[in-house]
């Protein structure tokens, strides 16, 4: 469906679509050998999956609201899914385990969300964000987290690659006990030509698969092609679309976790 020819809508549940991309939770063995064997010839073509949308969420986010959005997402797709967005304001993001002392001393002055995936402090005031979410059954919901780590950067180095920025896959080396994340280079994260990390990410696996939150940090971010670059690293099939999230569902996440301060300052 183009941008052009319909309204926003949510395609979160598309029982339809999922049928091409997704394990049903009920569905036949025959059915599970038919995806599983699309998902190897992804993989033979070069890419993750044989389907996935692409969400450019244009409308600048708060943070409770951006973190909320992706739960929304990872409840409800049943096919893969790129979101990228932007955030509104001065906000930053520490994960699941961070210290909130810590992220303000990293970063005064900055307005903080916590995420439900790991990894370090994030300022997002001149980052590239993204999530991939691969509903549960899938690729790279099913492999370990090194794993899916590698495969989504190594998709995303080389997107860069193909806009003329030059990096590599981290071994680990440089890293240290900093905050935050990208002045704490960790295995499988990217690192630009001068070694310096440029991109990193959280991940978290629940019964509805994975969700992976993912930061790029550039200076300056290419003129074009980067988010086509990265679709077409991902899937065979990339499906561009305008999504609408339920309000309500926002609006109850936030009022129950993201936007709590109990949530933010949980330690």
């Amino acid at each position: 469906m183009a941008d052009d020819e319909q309204g926003a809508v949510w395609l979160g549940r598309d029982r339809h679509a999922a049928k091409l991309a997704l394990f049903g939770r009920n569905a036949s063995r025959g059915m599970k050998c038919t995806l599983r064997n699309a998902w190897q010839r992804s993989y033979e073509w070069g890419v993750m999956f044989a389907r996935m949308r692409i969400w450019g969420d244009d409308l600048p986010r708060s943070g409770p609201e951006a973190m909320a959005i992706d739960e929304c997402l990872l409840e409800s797709c049943e096919v893969p899914l790129l979101r990228i967005y932007r955030w509104s304001g001065e906000w930053g993001s520490l994960g699941y385990f961070g210290e909130i002392a810590a992220a303000r001393s990293a970063f005064p002055g900055l307005q903080w969300v916590r995420r439900r995936t790991g990894g370090g402090v994030v300022d997002h005031r001149a980052d590239w964000t993204y999530t991939i979410i691969d509903p549960a059954g899938g690729p790279l919901a099913r492999a370990r987290g090194d794993e899916s780590y590698r495969l989504i950067h190594e998709a995303l180095a080389a997107a860069l690659r193909e806009c003329g920025i030059e990096c590599r896959l981290s071994a680990g080396e440089g890293g240290n006990d900093a905050a935050a994340c990208f002045q704490n280079p960790v295995r499988r994260d990217l690192l630009g030509a001068d070694g310096k990390k440029i991109a990193g990410a959280g991940q978290r696996r629940t019964q509805c698969g994975l969700l992976h939150q993912g930061s790029l940090a550039l200076g300056k971010m290419p003129d074009s092609g980067l988010v086509e670059n990265f679709a077409n690293r991902l899937a065979r099939d990339p499906e561009f679309v305008r999504l609408d999230p339920p309000k309500a569902m926002i609006d109850g996440k936030i009022a129950a976790m993201y936007g709590c301060d109990a949530w933010t300052h949980r330690r």
